[in-house]
């Protein structure tokens, strides 16, 4: 293992970015106009991708090798590549010492996100993911709340994210690659929420449903991808959460998102505003009454990111919340094994 590069004090944190699509892009983009670093490296694989980044940014190392990217001198590394590199890049950019902040899902099966966050462990680095609905005004507020027992036991968690898309890129619809349809690109954001809002520590499959929709019309086999999933699910404490998304579901809008907490004192329901991917409201609720945590405008796309910038500019040393990536991870594996 090589040795650990940490990040000096009073300089700009150096970053590299693998993966230049659309949202490693968008990501790239924003971090650089608004946060003390440098972009050092950029990679991928689609020369497109690369000359477009070069030009924007003249100074970095412009790669199509992930190896390459890792030998620059940089402190950390963004990823946003298809999902089945996520884990063996990751683990690499450890490997050499680098910090890392991923796109979700950070692996395709619970033994590789827990043998990433081990490496992260075993390099003493900082591992983030781009859970970015954690980041949204008045989540953490929410959390706070939850926390400090205002929500009382927690009864149900009503969860739903119904895309009126499906992904443009080819290798969403490969299993192999993708690892999964909408329960991994949209379901995997509402279970991490609920995980993180509710301290979860365990959480069992009831039971599960997937279907192809728009292929076979019918329930998912063994290699589909699936447009719409369904699961009942249950955490340690006995609350009961209902998960329902989908890709291209006739839903008379763009999307419709929610997450809904009910507890035996009050409740908190996170939705967006009239089928917009970007506009939610969060409002606390107390019998026939709501008071309204957080509502638009709000610029929360990047958050997650900038936020593990700044933790990282201030210790880049492993951070056991890692471990929270885990038991979302077991409970995608276990609504795919329950369904089969």
């Amino acid at each position: 293992m090589s040795a650990v590069r940490e990040p000096a004090v009073g300089r700009p944190l150096r970053l590299g970015f693998v993966g230049l699509g659309w949202i490693g892009r968008k990501r790239l983009d924003a971090l650089a106009k608004g946060a003390d670093i440098t972009v050092e490296a950029v990679c991928d694989t689609q020369p497109q991708a690369v000359a477009s980044a070069a030009d924007a940014y003249p100074g970095a190392l412009a790669t199509h090798d992930f190896d390459k990217l890792l030998q620059a001198d940089i402190d950390a590394v963004v990823i946003a590549t298809p999902n089945a590199l996520h884990a063996s890049q990751a683990i690499q950019a450890f490997e050499q010492g680098l910090s890392v902040f991923c796109q979700k899902p950070l692996a395709l099966s619970s033994c590789d996100v827990q043998a990433v966050v081990d490496a992260a462990r075993s390099a003493n680095r900082r591992l983030g993911v781009d859970f970015c609905y954690r980041y949204v005004a008045g989540m953490q507020v929410a959390r706070e709340r939850i926390r400090n027992g205002e929500l009382g036991e927690p009864l149900f968690v009503d969860m739903k994210f119904h895309n009126a898309y499906g992904p443009d890129k080819r290798w969403c619809y490969d299993k192999r690659v993708s690892g999964g349809g909408c329960l991994l690109d949209l379901g995997v954001h509402l279970i991490d929420l609920a995980v993180w809002l509710l301290d979860i520590r365990d959480l069992n499959v009831v039971s599960a449903d997937l279907f192809a929709a728009k292929e076979k019309q019918g329930r998912c086999g063994r290699d589909d991808i699936e447009d719409i999933a369904l699961a009942h699910l249950q955490d340690e404490r006995g609350a009961a959460l209902r998960l329902a998304c989908s890709w291209n579901l006739h839903a008379g809008r763009d999307c419709e998102i929610e997450l809904a907490v009910y507890g035996s004192k009050a409740g908190a329901v996170w939705r967006n505003v009239n089928g917009s991917f970007y506009d939610f409201v969060l409002e606390w609720a107390n019998g026939t009454r709501r008071e309204m945590l957080a509502q638009p405008p709000d610029e929360w796309g990047d958050r997650a990111l900038r936020t593990w910038v700044d933790a990282l500019r201030l210790d880049g040393s492993f951070d056991a919340d890692a471990a929270s990536f885990v038991p979302t991870a077991r409970v995608i594996d276990q609504i795919y094994a329950t369904h089969q």
